[in-house]
Formats: C-alpha cells, sequence, structure tokens
C-alpha cells in the first residue's frame, strides 16, 4: 500500500516519519511553522537515506516527494494517513487536531505521535473521537520499527496495523490505554534509577551507558526482558527465576518512586559529564554512528531470523522484484551496507560474492528452480566462479546487478554478471558463474526438470549471442 502522508510537525520525531514514509514510495506534505524546517527536515532525510536502504536486500521502491506546506488544512486535505508530531503541550495538540480533523478525510486515521497523553485526552471535542488514535513511535523512526498504537475504534485500528506494517514497521496494540503507554514507563523507571546513580555519585553518565551497552543492552536487542529472565531460571524455566529472585523484589534497592529534584548543580554534573563523554562529536556524527550500529545490528538479526530481524526478512519479501528476461536481466538492485564495508573501506571482496550468489538465485527463480522446486529436492550448485574487481564500492552506494545467460545444456548452468554503480553507470566487476544441477538427495549431478530445462535453454539461445 502507498499513498499520500500528511505530517503535522516535522522536528526530530515528524521529520523521521516524513522520512520513512517517503523511502517507502508514499508523497508526503509536511507542515511545520518553524523557518528552519526545511534545513532540518534535510538533514534528517540525508540520514535516513544513508541508513535504511541499507537493512534490505533489494531496492527499496522510488521515493516519494516530501512537500513543504503552508498550512494544516494543506498537509492533512486528500491525505491516506495522517501523523500529528508536534510539542508534548495538550491544548497545542488539541487544537492542531481540530484543524486536522476538519480538513482530513472522514475515513483517515489521524495517529498522534505523543509519548504521555492518552488517546482520551487527544479525542476530546472531536467529531469523530474512534479515527484519534495514539501511534508512538521511537527515535529513529526511519529505523526503528516498533509503534505503540493506543486507542481509535476497530476499523480505525485496522488501518493503521495495515498502512504502518506496508511501510516496515511493527504495530502493537496497547491492550488499555494509560499514562506513557508501555515502553516510556520502562523508560522513566530507568532514567530516574540513573539520575540517582549519578546524582550520588556512584557513576557517571558513561560508566552507566556502558553498564548497558556492554551488558543487558545486547540481550534486550534480541530477547526482550521476559525470555532473558526464563534462561537466567536455568533448565527450569521462568518459576525457577520468580522462586529465586522474587524475594529481592522485596529489597530496598531501587528509588523507581522517588525522584531526584532536578537541581542546577544536577543538571550540570550530568550535562559535563556528557559533554566528556561524547561532546567531541557533533549531534549530526552521533546520529549517524547511532544509525550505522543499529543497522548492523538489525542485519545480524535478520541472518538469524530472530526479533526486529524477522520483521525486516518478511518485509524484505515483500520487496522482491520479478526478474525480465533481459538481455541482459536485472537481477540485483540494492544500497551497500557499512557492515559490508573492511579496513581499507571498500566493500570486502567476500561480499562480492554475497551479491553476485544473490543474482544468480534471482536467475534460478526465474527460470523455475525457485524455493518450491528446491523443496522438491532439486537445484543448481555453484562450482566455479572468477570475479573481477574494476572499481571501488563503497558503503551507501546504490548499484545493480545484470545478468546473461552464457551457456544452458543439460545439466549446466553458465552465468555471466556485471556489477554497476547506479550513479555514473560505472562498471564495478564482473562475475562468470558456472553452476550445475543436482539432486539435494543424492548430491550428485542430475538432468533438470524439463521445464526448468526449457526456460534455461530459451535464455541462453537469447542471451549467449548478445555477449
Amino acid at each position: 500500500m502507498r499513498g499520500v502522508a500528511g505530517i503535522v510537525g516535522g522536528g526530530v520525531i515528524g521529520g523521521a516519519w516524513a522520512a520513512r514514509f517517503s523511502l517507502m514510495g508514499w508523497d508526503v506534505r509536511l507542515y511545520d511553522p518553524d523557518p528552519e524546517a526545511e534545513r532540518k527536515m534535510a538533514a534528517v532525510l540525508a540520514n535516513a537515506r544513508h541508513a535504511l536502504p541499507m537493512l534490505y536486500d533489494f531496492a527499496l521502491p522510488a521515493p516519494g516527494a516530501i512537500t513543504h506546506v503552508a498550512t494544516v488544512a494543506e498537509a492533512v486535505s486528500g491525505a491516506d494517513w495522517i501523523q500529528e508530531s508536534a510539542p508534548e503541550r495538550l491544548d497545542l495538540k488539541l487544537k492542531l487536531l481540530r484543524e486536522i480533523e476538519a480538513a482530513a478525510g472522514a475515513e483517515t486515521p489521524i495517529g498522534s505521535s505523543t509519548s504521555g497523553f492518552k488517546p482520551s485526552e487527544l479525542q476530546e471535542g472531536a467529531a469523530r473521537p474512534g479515527r484519534i488514535l495514539v501511534a508512538h513511535p521511537f527515535n529513529p523512526v526511519y529505523l526503528l520499527p516498533v509503534v505503540e498504537l493506543v486507542g481509535g475504534d476497530e476499523a480505525t485500528r485496522d488501518r493503521a496495523e495495515a498502512v504502518l506494517t506496508g511501510i516496515g514497521m511493527r504495530p502493537l496494540r496497547i491492550r488499555k490505554e494509560i499514562d506513557a503507554h508501555v515502553a516510556d514507563r520502562f523508560l522513566e523507571a530507568v532514567w530516574r534509577e540513573a539520575l540517582w546513580l549519578v546524582k550520588d555519585g556512584i557513576a557517571t553518565t558513561q560508566e552507566i551507558d556502558d553498564v548497558i551497552r556492554y551488558g543487558f543492552g545486547l540481550r534486550w536487542a534480541q530477547m526482550g526482558l521476559f525470555e532473558t529472565y526464563r534462561i537466567a531460571g536455568g533448565e527450569a524455566g521462568m518459576r525457577h527465576f520468580l522462586a529465586q529472585f522474587g524475594p529481592a523484589l522485596k529489597w530496598p534497592w531501587t528509588k523507581l518512586m522517588d525522584v531526584p529534584e532536578l537541581t542546577d548543580e544536577l543538571a550540570g554534573m550530568i550535562a559535563d559529564q556528557s559533554d566528556a563523554q561524547s561532546g567531541h562529536m557533533s549531534i549530526r556524527e552521533l546520529e549517524r554512528l547511532r544509525d550505522e550500529n543499529l543497522v548492523a545490528i538489525l542485519r545480524a538479526l535478520k541472518g538469524r531470523g530472530a526479533a526486529a530481524g524477522a520483521l525486516l526478512s518478511a518485509h524484505e519479501a515483500t520487496l522482491r522484484p520479478a526478474a525480465a528476461d533481459g538481455p541482459p536481466m536485472e537481477t540485483a538492485r540494492r544500497i551497500v551496507p557499512v557492515d559490508w564495508t573492511d579496513y581499507n573501506g571498500h566493500m570486502n571482496e567476500s561480499r562480492y560474492g554475497q551479491v553476485y550468489s544473490d543474482a544468480g538465485d534471482a536467475v534460478m527463480a526465474h527460470v523455475g528452480a525457485d524455493a518450491a522446486y528446491i523443496a522438491s529436492g532439486l537445484s543448481y550448485f555453484t562450482v566455479e566462479t572468477q570475479v573481477k574487481f574494476l572499481a571501488e564500492t563503497k558503503a551507501g552506494e546504490a548499484i545493480r546487478v545484470t545478468s546473461r545467460v552464457l551457456e544452458g545444456a543439460g545439466k549446466k548452468l553458465r552465468l555471466f554478471h556485471e556489477m554497476r554503480r547506479e550513479a555514473d553507470d560505472a562498471l564495478l566487476s564482473t562475475c562468470d558463474q558456472m553452476l550445475i544441477h543436482v539432486s539435494l538427495e543424492t548430491r550428485r549431478s542430475c538432468p533438470p526438470a524439463p521445464e526448468v530445462l526449457a526456460r534455461v535453454e530459451a535464455l541462453s539461445a537469447s542471451h549467449g549471442a548478445g555477449r
């Protein structure tokens, strides 16, 4: 599903919403009265363009246009999805929501990015309160997939889930409205405890961050809280964990219900420690570092089919293009991810093998040697490749691969691939790949199924003469 997104408020969150919608092929109309809105949006979009496409092994759809408009009505009129991301002031949000409602289509979902207000508060005075819901994301919206859905009527929630799933997000329905929803309640608890630890001189901001990023943060990224503690219970699982550590909940370790006064002294201490920790980098540099690290983590999880990586794989399957007969066939188109680069700052030679393997897979699927064919016990194995490296390929560059079937007779399938940079069509690399058809039962060569062989022979006849 693609359409038009009306974004009201283009700050850190609203701008990232606009970037995700645009990079997933939606046209975006953005309203923000800030005179610096276009400059700030351009900076957010630059980071999103750098990072989001790296997550996928296929090219994203052609990006939609982002148009800055002068009024709320221009942003939301005719939109298929509306996202309000104004500052956390209820009076301001209510004013904007009434303006949005007056100009928007009668059935258009209106999501609010609020991290604190309940939907019942946002729906006050609304003509159709059921179409207003909380759609609370996490920063950066263009990389982190979860979005908390709270409130709204059933039809609105269903439409919201369809839209958000279509742009690669993980909508999570919150069963009951509650202040700060679910995730921010965890974050506030951790934040309060961290403030006490700094105030009491027990740990610095960097030491607290180190405890998280070198410790439980790594576990939480792939298992969450309850699965992590289930393992901590050993073979007896969660029941043993609760019996073993439950009594500790009564010990006066934490100060979760007691908030330290944020005095000028404490604020200065935190700011000074934060400057010492990471003040050598600009905010944009920190954002780029954060994004590239998130890309690497998410891609690793995708390779394991776990947590957010499984979600990413499912969304990526909707982006897989169908190859045409050619010649040549376009068999791969993608952005080079940051985790493919080496100490020389360019794509490592092992990753060229991945690119050409993917291109070969596209040819196999095109001739009918697809997942179902492989499940039946037949496939092609690569037995030889010759790769030539003709120019550097760097992270973030858009590349495409075209392929020809040079030989397709009997058990043999010989392919020739060319990899080019999208920006200037420069030839970066070539690969001569020989595959042999095999039986997965005997692990030995055997003739292809007749229908597969016929497709291979037809492509060989049209491609081979054109080399």
